[in-house]
C-alpha cells in the first residue's frame, strides 16, 4: 500500500511541477500546486504575484480558492494539496483555515517554510486543525527547477 501512496504522490506532484512551468512561463517564481479530492484534481494553480500584482497570489492561496468553489465549502476535508515548495506561514495558516486532511510538498524552504523547516504551522496542536504532512516528494526535480531560475534571474541581473 505504500508503495501506491508513493506512486500517486509522485503523479500530483509531477502536475504540480507542470504548473510551476507556468509560473516562470509567466515571469512568477516556479511554485506549482494541485489539490486533489477523492482521487479527482480539483484545483490547479501556480505563482501569480507578479502577474496579478498581488502579494498573497501563491500558488497555494489561488488552489484553495479554486477548491473551495468547486466544493461548494471553505472547509476541504477530504483534500490533499500538492505543493513544490514548502508552504509560507500564510499559506500553511490557510491550509489549518481550510481545514485540509494533508499537505504533500517537494523541497524544504529553510528560509520561509511553515511546516517543517522555521515553523510547523500545521500540525501544532495549539490550533484547531492539524494536516496529515508527507515532504520531499520529487525533492531532488522541485529544488533544482527553483534553483535554476534563481541562478538565470542572479544572471540577468548582473
Amino acid at each position: 500500500m505504500q508503495t501506491n501512496l508513493h506512486s500517486t504522490d509522485e503523479r500530483y506532484m509531477r502536475m504540480a511541477i507542470d504548473q510551476a512551468y507556468i509560473a516562470e512561463e509567466n515571469g512568477d517564481v516556479p511554485i506549482g500546486c494541485v489539490i486533489v479530492h477523492e482521487n479527482r484534481v480539483i484545483a490547479k494553480a501556480y505563482n501569480q504575484r507578479e502577474q496579478l500584482h498581488d502579494p498573497t497570489a501563491h500558488a497555494e492561496i489561488v488552489a484553495l480558492t479554486q477548491a473551495a468553489d468547486f466544493i461548494g465549502n471553505w472547509r476541504l476535508h477530504g483534500c490533499t494539496l500538492y505543493v513544490t515548495l514548502e508552504p509560507c506561514p500564510m499559506c500553511a495558516g490557510a491550509l489549518v483555515l481550510g481545514r485540509l486532511d494533508r499537505v504533500v510538498y517537494g523541497t524544504d524552504d529553510p528560509k520561509t517554510g511553515a511546516v517543517r523547516s522555521l515553523y510547523n504551522i500545521v500540525e501544532d496542536p495549539r490550533l484547531n486543525h492539524q494536516l496529515e504532512v508527507t515532504c520531499s516528494v520529487m525533492q531532488d526535480e522541485c529544488k533544482k527547477q527553483l534553483q535554476a531560475f534563481f541562478q538565470k534571474r542572479r544572471q540577468e541581473n548582473s
